[in-house]
């Protein structure tokens, strides 16, 4: 299963830090989202779908947020792993 093999990937330095963990849900909500973008392209006109989509987006941000001001090194190796965010160009 995907959660399984992800739980794999995180270092395990604590117990805690398995499903609950803000890596884990960031990593759950990016498989739903390119899931529900999948089921988007080939349903246009799905509004409760993309109603949805928006929602867990907006989560997911949030986690994202909270995580890069507690811990920017965390958030930067977990980026990079999802490959969700773009290289800043400077």
């Amino acid at each position: 299963m995907i959660k399984n093999s992800f739980i794999s990937i995180i270092p395990q330095e604590e117990k805690e830090k398995k499903k609950g963990s803000v890596e884990f849900q960031v990593f759950s909500f990016t498989n739903k989202i390119r899931r529900l973008t999948s089921h988007l392209e080939l349903h246009k006109k799905d509004f409760l779908s993309q109603r949805g989509l928006r929602k867990i987006l907006g989560k997911r941000q949030r986690l994202l947020t909270y995580l890069s001001k507690k811990n920017g090194v965390r958030y930067k190796k977990l980026i990079g792993q999802l490959d969700i965010r773009e290289p800043k160009i400077h």
